[in-house]
């Protein structure tokens, strides 16, 4: 096989370059439309203690995972973290229950993936059986689900967007699930976890 000569080398710079500009401005415009259309009366009220609270049932936690939550990773967020900047941690065997809300028109959705499988572009199946909303990897727009399974496996895991590519685009946070642990806890970036309430 032969060498790529410096000018084929030029030429392939030239021809990939628009594409990768084209890629940034693609994720602007999504964070534009996500932000403008947003329906707030959907997510009002909605603060970081509404996130991760317990439930009246034992051995239960209440998510609240709101995607488009702010601009962070172009919109594409839980919460406002993207990227597995927010941990979820979850006692083995407790129940979650999920209240995901898409307040905006770019489809979102949201499925327990393993950790790894947020380098995936799609993922079909959630880990945990009943861990996704409905139609996950069709998405919707200015819409609310409830899903909830039985975290009853150890390991590093993630809530992410289901919809194709947003997970691999950093459109998830963690979700750890452990032993170690007798109440669930939310870490929020660099800030301490904190236990729910």
């Amino acid at each position: 096989m032969k060498k790529p000569t410096l000018a084929a080398l030029a030429l392939l710079v030239a021809v990939t370059a628009p594409a990768q500009e084209a890629k940034t401005e693609d994720h602007a415009a999504h964070a534009a439309a996500a932000l403008s259309g947003i329906k707030k009366e959907m997510i009002e009220g909605i603060t970081s203690a509404d996130f991760l609270k317990l439930s009246d049932k034992p051995k239960t936690a209440k998510i609240t995972l709101v995607a488009t939550f702010t601009a962070e990773n172009y919109g594409m967020n839980f919460n406002g973290y993207a990227k597995g900047a927010a941990v979820y941690t979850i006692p083995t065997g407790w129940t979650v229950e999920v209240n995901f809300i898409n307040p905006g028109p770019v489809p979102h959705s949201a499925i327990v993936i393993d950790k790894p499988d947020t380098q995936k572009l799609q993922v079909a199946e959630p880990w945990f059986p009943g861990g996704a909303v409905p139609k996950h990897t069709q998405g919707m727009s200015f819409g609310k689900a409830d899903f909830s399974f039985v975290a009853d496996e150890a390991g590093e895991y993630a809530l992410a967007c289901g919809f194709p590519a947003h997970a691999i685009s950093g459109h998830w946070v963690a979700l750890n699930v452990s032993d170690a642990v007798k109440v669930p806890t939310l870490k929020l970036g660099d800030l301490d976890a904190v236990e729910a309430k």
